[in-house]
């Protein structure tokens, strides 16, 4: 089962990162001034994470496969790893959501 785990950032900001069921992180979000701005980017993962068409799959400069998933008004919510094949990304993509729904929100602040 994945898991939203809530983090502070050097700077201060919150952010989140999903993990997959074997603790490999599978989504990380930008950074929130507040944690309550940061739930309620989880709240939006997990809304938006089934939705196929809320994925914008990428490649970086350097070649490697990437995602950005995206809320309702175009805003990203969450950024993948760099994968080393565009099927591995797709996988990342599937494991999103598969997890993000039922996943379980800890405080690690």
């Amino acid at each position: 089962m994945g898991k939203f785990e809530i983090t502070t950032r050097k700077n201060g900001e919150f952010q989140f990162n999903l993990k997959a069921g074997n603790g490999q992180v599978i989504l990380t979000s930008e950074g929130y001034s507040s944690k309550a701005n940061c739930l309620n980017g989880v709240e939006s993962v997990k809304k938006n994470s089934h939705d196929d068409s809320k994925y914008d799959r990428k490649t970086s400069t350097n070649g490697k496969p990437y995602f950005n998933l995206k809320a309702s008004n175009g805003q990203i919510i969450g950024s993948s790893e760099m994968y080393e094949s565009v099927s591995s990304r797709d996988n990342g993509i599937e494991s999103v959501k598969k997890n993000a729904p039922s996943a379980e929100v800890s405080d690690l602040t």
